[in-house]
């Protein structure tokens, strides 16, 4: 057994080594490396089409699920390569993609889900709202696979309205509801996030935290859950159930030059769980609630996996609507560190911040390592900048974990509308926002205060930083 003391101390070390930002050096630097050292997927030159195995285009009462899944299958099991989506619309129930294979839409290609609940049962292992249980079906699902693609040019179509998924949302998840409403001794349901909630603080088996399709929770549009190499390119999304792009717990992860266009209740454009080397980039996201929203789960979940994201760079995307352009949180309990966002526009009446940390005593963890420059915004609603310590207060079920966050850096944004240009909401009792800097910003239209702030807030440095022409 003393052989393997030497070899347990070095993973031991390097593991420390990890648990720090890169604030030290110079941190662009740190973001080239990132890069250069992701793997990238690679396929066999080897291709099919969804129509060799019997995908129907155009008729909504044939759903190509099993060809779909019959090609990817297939193309696993002889090595990998390419199943094409060929132009024309095919409607279709959940996918599931396996390793060695990219999904390609063609430019013409659209693929339709289906709004039938029973399609998307039974459960599978995913996590909503950052704790963890067996529930629907996503759209387009991976587990625990590696090297796999989706790409093209074509539209992924998730169908949601709230004459379905949404309005099915609103009825099941956040209230009790009956199970047949025409029935008076129809059975009462407790809410399925309620229930989730629950589960999550009591630690409940996974086993037991499974839905059905009577109570399921609203699925992702894609879910990759455990899987390495990855890349989403050049696709369109609409409509979808609940999230966009919803990777947990992935390394080498590259979303690139995707749209996605979702108002829906909870509709965030891309939420990495838990992973580490993303990169974003050339993305369009308009969206019903966060654009990009990082996680590293929530509550017991999060600080029992104990799992941080780390290594994530956005550039070159653009944001309109949304609750928040780039934002860490809520689900953060696993910690969040090297955050790099560049060169990226955003502009919208109902964009309503641009870089937004948001956390609370229930949910702890140490964020840190936000670097960000070179990010124009012609209007947000509320602050260019919100870091927020107390979110959530209402619905916090365990209070004493501490939140900090730290090393935040603002490089050459400027905003030309805002209501505020900095807002700040810290601790009553402790200081755990530090480390704050802007430098070379300028905020015009700035509607009320420059800087608004409440609880204890340690080291701001504004540096070259005007808001409505006055130094600030």
């Amino acid at each position: 057994m003393n052989n393997y003391r030497p070899f347990l101390l070095a993973v031991l070390l390097a593991a420390v080594s990890c648990t720090s930002s890169v604030s030290a050096g110079d941190p662009w630097a740190e973001a080239d490396r990132i890069l250069s050292e992701m793997t990238q997927v690679h396929f066999p030159d080897r291709s099919v089409s969804i129509t060799d195995f019997g995908a129907v285009e155009g008729d909504p009462d044939r759903l190509a699920t099993e060809a779909i899944n019959n090609a990817i299958l297939a193309m696993n099991q002889a090595g990998g390569g390419t199943v094409t989506v060929p132009d024309g619309t095919f409607w279709t129930g959940p996918v599931t993609l396996k390793s060695n294979v990219n999904l390609h839409l063609s430019d013409g290609a659209t693929l339709k889900f289906s709004t039938d609940v029973k399609q998307y049962f039974p459960a599978v292992p995913s996590r909503w709202e950052g704790i963890d249980c067996n529930n629907t079906h996503p759209l387009i699902y991976a587990y625990g696979e590696t090297n796999i693609a989706l790409t093209g040019k074509g539209t992924i179509d998730g169908c949601a309205s709230y004459d379905n998924w949404w309005g099915r949302g609103r009825v099941t998840e956040r209230r009790p509801w009956q199970l047949d409403p025409s029935d008076p001794k129809s059975p009462v349901m407790e809410g399925s996030r309620v229930r989730l909630l629950a589960w999550g603080e009591s630690g409940a088996p996974m086993y037991e935290r499974t839905y059905t399709e009577v109570d399921g929770l609203r699925p992702q549009t894609i879910h990759f859950n455990r899987c390495t190499t990855v890349l989403i390119e050049g696709v369109t999304l609409l409509n979808s159930p609940f999230w966009v792009i919803h990777p947990l717990m992935c390394n080498d992860l590259t979303v690139r030059g995707i749209t996605a266009n979702n108002n829906g209740p909870n509709g965030d454009g891309c939420d990495p769980e838990s992973c580490k080397n993303v990169l974003i980039e050339d993305c369009v996201f308009n969206t019903g609630d966060d654009c990009i929203a990082i996680k590293s789960g929530r509550n017991e979940d999060g600080r029992k996996w104990g799992i941080p994201s780390e290594n994530i760079i956005v550039r070159n995307c653009t944001m309109a609507n949304g609750h928040g352009g780039v934002v860490i949180g809520s689900e953060i309990s696993g910690g969040y560190r090297n955050l790099f966002v560049e060169n990226c526009k955003m502009d919208s009446p109902n964009l309503d911040r641009v870089i937004r940390i948001k956390t609370s005593t229930a949910r702890g963890g140490v964020i840190e390592g936000i670097h960000v420059r070179n990010v124009e915004v012609g209007q947000c609603r509320e602050a260019v900048l919100r870091i927020n310590l107390k979110y959530e207060q209402n619905e916090i079920a365990k209070r004493g974990f501490i939140p900090e966050v730290r090393d935040v850096t603002l490089e050459n944004v400027n905003c030309r509308k805002s209501t505020y240009g900095v807002r700040f909401d810290g601790l009553d009792d402790v200081v755990k926002i530090n480390d704050i800097t802007l430098r070379n910003c300028t905020f015009e239209g700035v509607e009320k205060e420059p800087v608004l702030q409440s609880g204890l807030v340690g080291t701001v440095n504004f540096d070259n930083v005007s808001v409505n022409g006055k130094a600030l």
